[in-house]
């Protein structure tokens, strides 16, 4: 007779945490933030409203690790599926490197699943200052430091110049294509990343 196995508790864990993380991103997308409910959240998973809980203090904290998972989850498919750290690409050519990554980003921008939980959770950080912090900390900052290394790849080259603060120089790329997507006024484009791409590394002044 073969012996009956217990049950895995770290599996079934880790089934409802999966659970919870896409029903909290499907609902926040269908509904948005504000109706969004932990009870909802719950029904959706198929788990009992105290599970989570036991997990999160709050629907902005759930939505915060559903949307970081999405974020490690893309991040292991751009590099090859074997959860390796992305990385920006470094061709030699740096300007076509940089309009490469900032046309991914305005993909992700303009996808659902990546834009409505991105700016409740942007909107949520204004009012609680320590959501936002751990958004810019978690989120923002290790999206950012590609840029700062692919720079300082560029200023080894001899394609940056060496006395730039390579933290301004990646927001000139990343400010605006923020500031537009924030507004909502204009389309975002490849067209756009790659103007602001020319813009960051040629300047404004009339070429010699």
């Amino acid at each position: 007779m073969a012996e009956s196995k217990a049950p895995d508790p770290s599996r079934r864990s880790e089934r409802s945490r999966r659970a919870i993380y896409d029903a909290a991103l499907a609902l926040v997308t269908e509904a948005g933030y504000a109706r969004t409910t932990i009870e909802g959240i719950a029904a959706r998973a198929g788990v009992g409203k105290q599970t989570i809980y036991r997990w999160w203090p709050s629907k902005a904290a759930v939505l915060m690790e559903a949307f970081l998972d999405l974020g490690e989850q893309a991040a292991r498919e751009a590099g090859g599926g074997d959860g390796a750290e992305y990385e920006i690409p470094d061709t030699g050519d740096l300007e076509t490197d940089l309009k490469l990554v900032l046309r991914a980003t305005v993909d992700q921008m303009n996808t659902p699943v990546y834009d409505v939980p991105s700016r409740a959770l942007a909107a949520e950080g204004v009012i609680d200052a320590e959501l936002g912090a751990e958004f810019a900390r978690k989120l923002l900052e290790p999206q950012l430091r590609l840029y700062v290394r692919r720079l300082a790849a560029g200023q080894d080259a001899g394609a940056v110049r060496r006395d730039l603060d390579l933290r301004i120089a990646l927001e000139l790329l990343v400010g605006p294509v923020a500031h537009r997507w924030l507004l909502r006024t204009l389309p975002l484009t490849h067209e756009y990343a790659d103007t602001i791409v020319e813009y960051a590394l040629h300047g404004l002044a009339p070429r010699s």
